[in-house]
């Protein structure tokens, strides 16, 4: 019975745990600000963001950007790009993983100055996985009932919890990968090590038996 309980806590906290992150951070019109989300395959992100220009006039920032406008590129682990595109001030992009591992989000205005150029705050609210869904509107689209509704929001939980346990496994994998791969390495620099010390120690002895002779010690 106690390992039973300990077994629904632990499910419980999984159900709970919230795949996103939401801050801000401040940018100048010319540079670029970059994130790392690691996100299993075929999982649904959604990133909402607004841009606030610094006014020095009132000495703090704008409500709102009126053009300024903000490029938004996603690459995956492999390096390729997934999503490249430009939106509004405030908007909301979309983006479906098909390869596990680190994902790199990139964020910069669309300011043409070489140089200098306003400060930015950005605010940006990053969503992953199930918690990028919006059930309201789910539920008004498909007419679900609220018992509906909440037995469709357990079902993405549970598929979600697999995909991130896929990719633990998926980790876990490449990392015994790595470690196979390096200690293969360690064993072949081990044994071209004794092999130049075999060859040094031969090519010695031989060199001083040939001066002994030479000194007709021998």
């Amino acid at each position: 019975l106690p390992n039973m309980a300990y077994q629904w806590r632990f499910i419980a906290c999984l159900l709970l745990a919230t795949p996103a992150f939401t801050l801000y951070f401040h940018i100048s019109e010319t540079s670029k600000k970059c994130f790392i989300e690691e996100i299993p395959d075929e999982t649904m992100v959604v990133g909402k963001y607004k841009t606030q220009a610094y006014d020095d006039s009132i000495q703090d920032f704008l409500p709102s950007s009126p053009g300024i406008g903000m490029h938004v590129e996603v690459k995956d682990p492999n390096d390729k790009v997934v999503l490249s595109k430009y939106y509004s001030a405030e908007g909301r992009f979309t983006f479906t993983s098909h390869t596990p591992g680190e994902h790199l989000i990139c964020l910069h205005s669309n300011s043409t100055r070489w140089f200098g150029g306003r400060k930015l705050r950005v605010h940006l609210d990053i969503q992953v996985g199930e918690h990028a869904n919006d059930y309201a509107e789910i539920a008004a689209k498909d007419k679900l009932s609220e018992l509906q509704l909440r037995v469709r929001q357990l079902m993405d939980q549970v598929e979600q919890i697999s995909k991130e346990q896929s990719y633990q496994r998926y980790r876990e994998e490449r990392f015994r990968a790595t470690s196979d791969s390096t200690n293969q390495r360690v064993l072949y620099w081990s044994i071209i090590q004794l092999i130049v010390l075999v060859v040094c120690g031969f090519w010695q002895m031989r060199n001083l038996r040939k001066f002994f002779e030479a000194k007709k010690l021998v």
